[in-house]
């Protein structure tokens, strides 16, 4: 997705540049792509919003509990380890804030993986759970519930850490990326708007 919002991007930035033809041969062309642009930019971001606020079922997924059981409210992030192929990728997760005795649930696609991680926190840097799950049947769907402030495993709690560092900094940049196209939609939608203004005047 960050590739296609930097294209996004440029191209509303394009679109503000493209706005001074007004005459011309190329004068219609802007046009087009002025509006085409603008449709899509808008159409994308509504697919990608919905996209995100939807439950996120996927095909042939587990489905895993998180309840807290601790006497404070926890964000929990889930670490997906694909380690059956060559690749050894990691997909990280946020599950949410969890509040004590309430649960989330997230699905996991584990079709390259046998086993996950879940990693609590007491604020945004604060690593105060860490727990490492095997998943032998992947038929069965998968309840954990933290009840104690417990690292499993140090070096791979340290690994964890890097993993949801790297998340985080990527979803921060992504929001960067997406509050400057809003703006330029914005931007661009005024002009547009001020040009019908100024012909109709």
């Amino acid at each position: 997705m960050g590739f296609i919002i930097s294209i996004i991007f440029f191209s509303l930035i394009l679109s503000l540049f493209l706005f001074k033809v007004r005459s011309g041969p190329f004068a219609k062309w802007a046009k087009i792509f002025r509006v085409f642009t603008l449709v899509i930019s808008i159409s994308l971001f509504t697919y990608w919003f919905v996209k995100k606020s939807s439950i996120g079922i996927v095909s042939n997924s587990v489905s895993l509990q998180v309840i807290n059981k601790l006497p404070q409210p926890l964000d929990f992030y889930v670490i997906n380890v694909n380690n059956l192929d060559k690749s050894g990728t990691f997909e990280t997760k946020h599950i949410g804030k969890v509040r004590p005795e309430y649960y989330r649930i997230e699905h996991l696609k584990l079709t390259k993986s046998d086993q996950y991680w879940v990693a609590g926190y007491l604020g945004k840097k604060n690593l105060v759970y860490f727990s490492q799950h095997a998943v032998p049947n992947k038929n069965m769907d998968q309840i954990v519930e933290a009840q104690n402030y417990i690292i499993q495993s140090e070096k791979l709690s340290e690994q964890a850490k890097k993993h949801v560092e790297a998340y985080n900094f990527e979803n921060m940049q992504t929001g960067i990326w997406v509050t400057l196209c809003f703006l330029l939609i914005f931007l661009n939608i005024s002009l547009m708007l001020r040009k019908k203004q100024v012909k109709h005047n």
